[in-house]
């Protein structure tokens, strides 16, 4: 099972972050698809950086729908429990910790507070299915799960994506990859050092 970390390529969480929160201002329901969650560490990353910077009125409208396709890792049951060890969160500083984590039965692990959780749904989901799990999401992550794909693959998954933001939500993928030529006229990219591209 791949070894993941709490608050991994953050500047990349934080710029979507930014982003993101104007865009989704005054909406009853605000909407973010991860898909590739993998085991959590990144869904509870990216709420715990929204949670800092949205008021506690608009953070109870969030939902993070988590998607991942391995069920044979059980992702689905690790990030509905959401106990982790204490050594994937040594990026994590103390304060957030503290703030969103109690401890867990497990000796040396540590669970996210229900109010976090609170805010994930996790379903498994094939990318390729090329079908989305919703619509009119103000924030799609999905960050080493593309470089997995081939190149006609990937376009047609990010043709998918951009249909499923609202009109000018916001794309997020990890800095080596590349957005295609052929989705120039669909998404611009809103940070000079990194991927997080807006909807055209």
């Amino acid at each position: 099972m791949a070894f993941s970390f709490f608050m991994r390529d953050l500047p990349t969480l934080e710029h979507a972050a930014n982003h993101m929160i104007p865009h989704a201002s005054g909406r009853s329901r605000i909407k973010i698809w991860d898909a590739g969650s993998a085991m959590g560490q990144e869904t509870y990353s990216v709420a715990m950086v929204l949670a800092e910077r949205m008021n506690a009125f608009a953070f109870r409208n969030l939902t993070i729908d988590a998607t991942d396709y391995d069920q044979a890792n059980k992702f689905g049951d690790h990030l509905t429990n959401a106990v982790y060890h204490k050594d994937e969160l040594q990026r994590t500083p103390v304060e957030l910790v503290e703030k969103y984590f109690e401890p867990a039965e497990k000796p040396g692990h540590l669970q996210v507070k229900p109010h976090l959780r609170d805010r994930i749904r996790f379903r498994y989901h094939d990318l390729l299915s090329l079908q989305p799990v919703g619509q009119e999401y103000s924030l799609i992550l999905c960050k080493n799960v593309l470089l997995h794909f081939q190149p006609e693959q990937r376009i047609e998954v990010l043709k998918m994506f951009h249909q499923a933001l609202t009109p000018g939500g916001f794309f997020a993928c990890e800095n080596t990859q590349k957005m295609p030529q052929e989705l120039s006229g669909k998404f611009e990219q809103v940070v000079p050092d990194s991927h997080v591209f807006r909807k055209v």
